[in-house]
């Protein structure tokens, strides 16, 4: 296995008080998670060179599921076969032979009572492994700041993107829709909508690289309106009962430290845009979840989020220790939490929170040079 998995025993009533609420039930829509625990989205550049799931793949989901993981996010999966994808070895849900590929990862997390949603995503700017077209489109020709990302398979700076058309536009939108119909019919319980990180829908919300002066540029409704139209397509391509998430971010992988220049004022106005949308529940991204969204004090940007939407809101952001993760929960800024560097060092890391195990600190080194599932495989036997 990818990721090597030792079960532990139940031991429910050993629970410290304190992270219980981290393994009670939870409604998403119309699904019901186990527990409140999640696996972040962690890209793994770990499929075929067409992007297809691999059976790599199919041991490395299935043991979070396994772990005590209620719910697992994929890896951001590309959406079209134009440019839409990311990385080189990124899986996809552009085709039904992508689609199919998934069918044993959903049937391995599900043996496991655990549930799988599948996160699709479009690079735009920050695409740096493209084999299906050969240039990069983004909202304006605006150069990304920062070099592209080595563990990913990247080199030297990104390059200058195309402007998007209208008809690109609503090309890329089509793509998440059907997308998101692949998810289903493979057996996915879910998206979510990769909207964070500097990625496309990130790129069209951001002033500095939004700088189109049509529907889609200018205050920051018209910079929202490709992530709303593609949540309306992607809720009318899947129906009422499935699960629909979205994941949004301030900084981004190319410009860390970014925030919303209107501080609060901009996260309410994101947040009470996405109110109003059709998605089941929000998923929001800091490299400290439980830290002031703006500044040294004030409430989180999870915080700031469940103030204004009435769906489950995620969190996401070094909660690898239990402590911080209950108290996301504990203080109402959120309603469940996923962990990326915790999930990574120990699949069944919900398990050992619950025995009282050790918790080991994540070693960088399963990221370097290649951040895929076969460098993770190398550690562990040179360990």
């Amino acid at each position: 296995m990818s990721v090597p998995f030792h079960p532990l025993p139940d031991t429910r009533h050993t629970v410290d008080a304190a992270t219980a609420p981290l393994f009670e039930p939870l409604r998403i829509g119309a699904l019901t998670v186990p527990n409140r625990l999640a696996v972040a989205p962690m890209t793994r550049v770990s499929a075929t060179a067409d992007g297809h799931a691999t059976p790599r793949m199919v041991d490395y989901y299935g043991a979070f599921a396994a772990g005590g993981f209620g719910l697992v996010i994929t890896e951001g999966v590309y959406t079209d076969t134009a440019h839409a994808q990311g990385y080189l070895f990124q899986p996809g849900l552009a085709d039904a032979v992508q689609r199919d590929a998934w069918r044993p990862v959903v049937a391995r997390v599900h043996a496991h009572g655990g549930r799988i949603v599948a996160q699709l995503m479009h690079a735009g700017a920050l695409s740096q492994g493209n084999p299906h077209r050969a240039g990069t489109m983004a909202p304006s020709a605006v150069l990304p700041k920062g070099r592209q990302m080595t563990f990913y398979r990247g080199d030297g700076p990104y390059r200058m993107p195309e402007p998007m058309s209208i008809a690109a536009i609503d090309a890329a939108v089509d793509g998440f829709a059907q997308a998101a119909r692949h998810a289903q019919a493979a057996g996915f319980d879910g998206v979510e909508i990769h909207g964070a990180n500097g990625y496309l829908l990130d790129q069209f919300l951001t002033a500095h690289t939004n700088r189109r002066d049509d529907g889609y540029g200018g205050g920051l409704v018209q910079r929202l309106r490709l992530t709303m139209e593609v949540v309306q397509a992607i809720r009318g391509a899947v129906g009422p009962d499935f699960v629909v998430g979205l994941r949004i971010s301030q900084g981004k992988v190319n410009d860390f430290s970014h925030k919303w220049a209107g501080a609060e004022d901009d996260a309410a106005g994101v947040f009470g845009a996405l109110a109003a949308s059709s998605i089941d529940y929000l998923h929001t991204t800091e490299f400290e979840a439980w830290k002031p969204a703006f500044g040294d004090a004030g409430p989180s940007l999870a915080a700031l989020a469940r103030r204004h939407v009435s769906v489950p809101v995620l969190a996401n952001g070094a909660l690898h220790e239990g402590a911080h993760a209950a108290g996301m929960l504990a203080r109402g800024e959120a309603d469940f939490v996923s962990l990326g560097r915790g999930a990574l060092t120990h699949a069944d890391w919900p398990l050992r929170l619950r025995t009282g195990a050790t918790l080991a600190p994540f070693d960088r080194a399963l990221l370097a040079p290649i951040a895929d599932l076969a460098n993770a495989d190398r550690l562990r036997r040179q360990g």
